[in-house]
């Protein structure tokens, strides 16, 4: 396939004009003209790639690339080592953040809703990034947690009231601790995401709506895979998903 037609279908697919984000979607840095092996991972870490360059991918596909709004734009130490190694052997990144994670079938919160069996039935938060939805059947939140923990593989960290009774759940995969306060005002009885910052343990305890941080890695292993499977499926592209461990 060529990795300019990957790239069109893929920005298609996910629809990266509607998102505002903090990153370039797509092609970041472009390689050999012709696909047929892609390595998906979470994020473009040096492990990653070094594991593209073992398995002769021609693309790496992830949802955490380069380029962020903010940060350093020399290309310098770690950033000059990644990219060096890309070139080196002519291998594509393409990378999308916010596309991957609302899109309602691949998204990494529709893959989560899908391994917990929760029905979605509507968004909130910026650019409606979340989703509210209904459990299978009613359970306190600290068994929530559990399920989470046991489903994930990572243990989940639960604040707030564990005895609540959940039957409206709000979520939002990866660093969407901010968005507590929204869950709370959509009257949900639990709010889960990825990761947890300090004033997120005050407003959980007060609001009396627990907030389960599942794990940000842990959360958005899903959607890269399903995106994967969905390009060989597609055009028999030969993706594998390779998962680098990271504890947060």
């Amino acid at each position: 396939m060529q990795l300019i037609e990957l790239q069109r279908y893929l920005d298609t697919l996910l629809n990266v004009t509607a998102m505002k984000d903090y990153c370039p979607n797509g092609l970041q840095v472009e390689g050999r003209p012709e696909v047929a092996r892609v390595v998906c991972g979470v994020t473009a870490s040096q492990a990653l790639l070094d594991a593209a360059v073992e398995r002769q991918a021609d693309a790496v596909l992830v949802h955490h690339g380069y380029f962020w709004r903010g940060e350093d734009a020399r290309v310098v130490g770690l950033r000059k080592r990644r990219l060096s190694t890309l070139l080196r052997h002519d291998i594509s990144l393409l990378a999308y953040h916010l596309p991957l994670d609302v899109h309602p079938e691949l998204g990494n919160n529709a893959q989560l809703a899908r391994l917990m069996g929760w029905t979605a039935t509507a968004s909130f938060g910026e650019q409606s990034l979340g989703l509210i939805g209904d459990v299978p059947q009613a359970l306190p939140a600290r068994a929530l947690a559990q399920q989470l923990g046991a489903t994930l593989g990572r243990e989940a960290q639960l604040v707030g009231d564990g005895d609540r009774v959940v039957r409206r759940v709000a979520w939002c995969t990866g660093a969407a601790q901010s968005f507590l306060e929204s869950a709370v005002a959509a009257g949900c009885d639990v709010f889960v995401s990825g990761e947890i910052s300090e004033p997120t343990v005050h407003l959980a305890r007060e609001s009396g709506v627990p907030y389960i941080a599942a794990g940000h890695h842990a959360t958005e292993r899903y959607g890269i895979q399903a995106l994967g499977e969905h390009l060989a499926e597609q055009f028999g592209l030969a993706c594998q998903f390779v998962d680098i461990d990271n504890p947060v």
